[in-house]
């Protein structure tokens, strides 16, 4: 008993140092004019971009209480970091008029199959749950604008 009263202690001291530590936040400039003046979203699809993406998938993330607590920060910088890698709107303007298509249509395929937004994030963001509704929203504006790409000149 001795030894399972240490080994909790040595747990104990280990989760209280690293509180200490955490990973850098993502919390820079949401920087999203290029996106919204591109593909102009109507507004209900503008408020459930916002509600439902924007935190992994732009630059300047909303977080949580729980973000405080190590290991939970760690876990949350990893998905807001692969979610950032896959779909990018603050670097909206970085991306070329075939990349722009491809993310969208990516975007109506992870909607489409209710793989986003992820479940865990909607455990903890129920607004950010999306209804059928929604979802057809979501996909309607988006292929409307993988057309508008699909009608632009282009390069030579």
């Amino acid at each position: 008993m001795k030894l399972f009263k240490k080994l909790l202690l040595i747990l104990l001291a280990a989760f209280i140092i690293a509180q200490f530590f955490g990973p850098e936040k993502n919390d820079g400039d949401l920087a999203i004019n290029a996106f919204l003046n591109d593909t102009n979203p109507p507004q209900d699809v503008e408020a459930i971009l916002k509600e439902s993406c924007y935190d992994c998938h732009s630059n300047a993330t909303r977080y949580p209480w729980y973000n405080n607590i190590t290991p939970v920060n760690y876990w949350l910088a990893d998905h807001v970091k692969h979610g950032k890698g896959h779909f990018n709107v603050s670097i909206w303007d970085d991306y070329s008029t075939k990349k722009k298509d491809h993310k969208l249509e990516e975007l109506i395929e992870m909607v489409e199959e209710k793989e986003m937004p992820l479940n865990s994030y909607t455990w903890t963001h129920g607004e950010a749950k999306l209804t059928d509704a929604q979802i057809q929203s979501v996909i309607n504006w988006a292929q409307a604008v993988r057309v508008k790409y699909g009608l632009e000149p282009k390069p030579e």
